[in-house]
């Protein structure tokens, strides 16, 4: 059985960060993330997207690298930053955290 046809293919993105937020209008993903303009972008006839929690969107279709770089151009907005955290990353990404500077001694 093909799984692209029976099942399809899903990316799971999460938005890390105050007031980092997704919405679905038609065919237009707006991403609000930090920038002083919110992010449009095109949703592909043959994906579907879905958010749920303003947080969390979800990437759906039956071409599995059509899903992977779509999913890959929404995360290219925010990176994940390894001090805070903050920014898209997909839900099962282990995001490795650095530690801030020591401060200056006496």
């Amino acid at each position: 059985m093909v799984v692209g046809v029976s099942k399809g293919f899903e990316k799971k993105l999460q938005l890390v960060g105050v007031g980092y937020r997704a919405t679905v209008e038609g065919k237009e993903l707006t991403l609000n993330l930090g920038f002083s303009h919110p992010v449009k972008m095109t949703i592909p006839d043959e994906l579907q997207v879905k958010v749920e929690e303003n947080t969390r969107v979800t990437v759906i279709g039956r071409d599995k690298s059509v899903v992977g770089q779509f999913a890959a151009s929404i995360r290219s907005w925010r990176p994940p930053e390894p001090y805070k955290g903050k920014g898209v990353r997909y839900v099962d990404e282990v995001v490795r955290r650095k530690e801030g500077k020591a401060g200056k001694k006496k």
